[in-house]
């Protein structure tokens, strides 16, 4: 997670929302790590989780990346769930939950739907403060 928060700082620089995310292996080598990049693409799906889900796939050369790990440092979005899950992830760790955005523990909570495919063991609230603090922070500054 902590390489996940430094993620979600490095997009504060970059006028992102602080969002980090990073996939790592079975083995725990670290396979992609980024965050936000919505405003720098002008892409409204490139969110941390879809970019490094996109990077770890494309290096490993499969669309599935079973036995792999998601630490993210905000619940994900609908979108970023299923992406979740269709990408066969095996575990999502997420810090802070999103009650308007999320769609893990929030909103349509995609994973505990009876047409979602694939299930991840979820573990939330993981250094949520930092998170939290940073997302805040971030916020704040916009208002």
């Amino acid at each position: 997670m902590a390489l996940a928060l430094a993620e979600a700082k490095a997009a504060t620089a970059r006028g992102e929302v602080p969002v980090g995310a990073v996939v790592v292996d079975g083995g725990g080598a670290v396979l992609a790590a980024d965050g936000n990049r919505v405003e720098e693409l002008s892409d409204p799906t490139a969110h941390a989780e879809i970019l490094v889900l996109r990077a770890a796939a494309a290096l490993i050369a499969s669309p599935r990346l079973v036995g792999c790990d998601l630490y993210v440092t905000l619940e994900p979005c609908p979108m970023c769930a299923q992406a979740i899950s269709f990408g066969r992830i095996r575990r999502l760790y997420f810090a802070a939950s999103d009650p308007k955005g999320g769609g893990v523990e929030n909103g349509p909570r995609l994973f505990s739907q009876p047409t979602c495919h694939h299930r991840p063991d979820v573990y939330g609230g993981i250094d949520e403060r930092r998170a939290g603090d940073l997302l805040q922070a971030f916020f704040a500054a916009k208002r």
